[in-house]
C-alpha cells in the first residue's frame, strides 16, 4: 500500500510539473514570440498548436494527474502518508483550478479561433490573444503552485515512510 501511495504521488507530481511547465513556457516564450508576428501568422500558429497539442502525450498528463492525486490522497488518508495529505489536497485543488481555467476559458477561446478560420485574422486575434494570454498566466501560476504543493507532499510522505 505504501509503494502504491508513493507511485501515485510521484505520478501526480510529475504530471503537475509537466502541465505547469507547458503553460509557463507559453507564458514566457511562445506567446511573447508570437506577439511580434503578423495577424495571419499568429492565427495560423495558434490554430496549428491547438490541434497538435491534443495528443497521446498531453492528454494522459492533463487528465491523469488529478486522478493520480485523488488516489494518492485516498491512500495517504488510509495509510502512513497522512502528514502529506493536506499538501496533496492543496496540490489537487490548485491543479483543479488550473484545469477549470483551461476547460472554461482557454479551450473555448481555442475553439472560437478555430471556427474563425483565416478569413479575418486581425479580428480573430483581437478576440483571442489578450484574454487567452491573461488566463494562461493564471493557469501557469496555479499549475506551478500545484506542483510545489505536491513536491512538498512527496517530502512529507518520504519522511513518514522513513
Amino acid at each position: 500500500m505504501r509503494l502504491l501511495h508513493q507511485l501515485t504521488l510521484i505520478g501526480a507530481t510529475v504530471g503537475a510539473g509537466l502541465m505547469a511547465g507547458l503553460f509557463a513556457a507559453f507564458a514566457y516564450a511562445v506567446m511573447p514570440a508570437l506577439r511580434g508576428a503578423d495577424d495571419r501568422t499568429f492565427v495560423d500558429a495558434m490554430q496549428r498548436i491547438n490541434v497538435t497539442i491534443v495528443n497521446g502525450w498531453f492528454l494522459p498528463a492533463f487528465l491523469g494527474t488529478p486522478v493520480l492525486a485523488v488516489l494518492s490522497a485516498v491512500l495517504a488518508w488510509r495509510g502512513a502518508g497522512r502528514p502529506a495529505l493536506p499538501w496533496i489536497i492543496a496540490g489537487l485543488a490548485l491543479y483543479l483550478a488550473m484545469f477549470v481555467v483551461t476547460v472554461a476559458v482557454n479551450v473555448p477561446l481555442n475553439d472560437a479561433l478555430a471556427a474563425a478560420g483565416t478569413s479575418d485574422p486581425d479580428v480573430a486575434r483581437q478576440r483571442f490573444e489578450a484574454t487567452w494570454v491573461t488566463w494562461n498566466v493564471v493557469r501557469a501560476l496555479a499549475g506551478t503552485a500545484a506542483f510545489g504543493a505536491l513536491c512538498w507532499a512527496l517530502v512529507l510522505a518520504g519522511r513518514a515512510a522513513a
